[in-house]
């Protein structure tokens, strides 16, 4: 509420010090009850104010008084010791005839004036005089104005380079992770990170609306699944199911390894703009490193064998690969119908790479209502948009 009030210049109250005490002593007294100061802090810095303010209202009422004769420079030469008594004698004898006078009323006023000024100080409400003076506080509807934030001091590690367990990092390492909506949706995941730039530049990206394909006779896939063990993958994207390897497709004389296969909801691609309930994606490598998806839709029917054993093994917590008891026949997630739409397209997930051969099975497979309202509780929405063609050659097999 009070703020420290002193001259413009530092030592110029020295001075008239000695000389104003006894003047103002009353008046200051006067005044701080007037005012409905109290206590020895603000009374202190009530009087520091008056004798600032009385320096400045009247700084030469006494420059027409005789200065006093200084003294020799050869005094100063001389003992310390014999100097004091005169001091203390000269002393004496200004204080017996300084005699306590009030100060003239256009003084005082001025005085109160500039004191007044300087605490900011304001007539008291409903009061006529000028001597109601009232201290403004700080308002209590004034905006706060905040406070720069404290700079974050870097987490100090041990010897063995791990963070002490009291350092707390502000911010989360890395980038912001990608997802299907809000501010790491598919609009933005090629701006999360330089290799995801593929995912708004790239030409041959997926999934997309398979429509017009060239019936052709191609030959069959053959598909090498045998029972295997698994285990079950929540990713935080989707469910995916881990197989170790002896399981795979050829294609054109190719052999693609089978890695893993996961789900999306809705499926992900369209056939002449059908959306179907989901989708399983099963994706192989071959040993150059080249990616072959098979794609199996699936709709609302009946109970799923495979899809049931994965839901059986769902782990409890997220990003925590767990082996499954028994095996797993992936052969049986397959249609009886092994027709299929093929083109070139891309990763459906970040980083979104193309050059992914793609095979959609032409007809779907059925799981029950309550296999998909399993997986619809843990991800209602895990599909990338539909991607332009780009006029991408669609190969249907007839």
């Amino acid at each position: 509420m009070y703020r420290p009030i002193f001259p413009r210049h530092p030592l110029a109250f020295l001075t008239p010090l000695a000389r104003a005490a006894g003047n103002c002593h009353h008046a200051l007294q006067r005044l701080a009850a007037r005012m409905g100061v109290t206590g020895l802090f603000p009374i202190s810095v009530l009087a520091i104010g008056a004798l600032a303010a009385l320096t400045m209202v009247a700084p030469d009422a006494h420059a027409n008084e005789p200065a006093s004769p200084s003294a020799p420079k050869e005094a100063k030469a001389e003992p310390k010791t014999e100097a004091r008594p005169a001091a203390k004698a000269e002393k004496s004898e200004k204080a017996e005839k300084a005699e306590p006078a009030d100060a003239p009323p256009e003084a005082m006023d001025r005085l109160r004036e500039k004191l007044a000024q300087r605490l900011g100080a304001v007539r008291a409400p409903g009061s006529k005089s000028p001597n109601d003076l009232q201290v403004a506080g700080k308002n209590p509807e004034a905006p706060l104005v905040p406070k720069p934030a404290a700079k974050a001091k870097p987490a100090r590690a041990g010897a063995d380079g791990a963070l002490e367990p009291h350092a707390v990092a502000l911010h989360p390492a890395g980038p912001a992770h990608w997802a299907y909506n809000g501010a790491g949706g598919p609009e933005a995941w090629a701006s999360l990170k330089p290799e995801f730039a593929a995912c708004s530049t790239g030409q041959r990206q997926s999934p997309i609306d398979i429509r017009d394909g060239i019936q052709v006779q191609m030959p069959a896939i053959q598909f090498d699944y045998k029972p295997s063990g698994f285990s079950v993958l929540d990713n935080g994207h989707t469910v995916q199911v881990n197989l170790p390897a002896g399981n795979g497709i050829t294609v054109n004389n190719r052999r693609y390894d089978l890695l893993q296969f996961h789900f999306h909801r809705p499926s992900e691609e369209r056939i002449n703009g059908k959306l179907f309930d989901m989708v399983v994606h099963l994706v192989h490598k071959d040993p150059e490193g080249k990616l072959a998806v098979v794609a199996v839709l699936l709709e609302r029917g009946s109970a799923q064998p495979v899809v049931q054993a994965v839901w059986n093994a769902l782990p409890l917590e997220k990003n925590e690969d767990t082996p499954a008891p028994g095996s797993l026949d992936v052969s049986q997630l397959l249609p009886k119908d092994q027709r299929f739409y093929t083109y070139m397209g891309s990763l459906t997930t970040p980083p979104c790479s193309e050059g992914v051969l793609w095979m959609v099975m032409k007809q779907p497979v059925q799981l029950s209502p309550e296999q998909l309202n399993i997986f619809s509780r843990m991800y209602p929405m895990n599909a990338r948009p539909i991607q332009p063609t780009a006029g991408r050659m669609i190969k249907e097999a007839s």
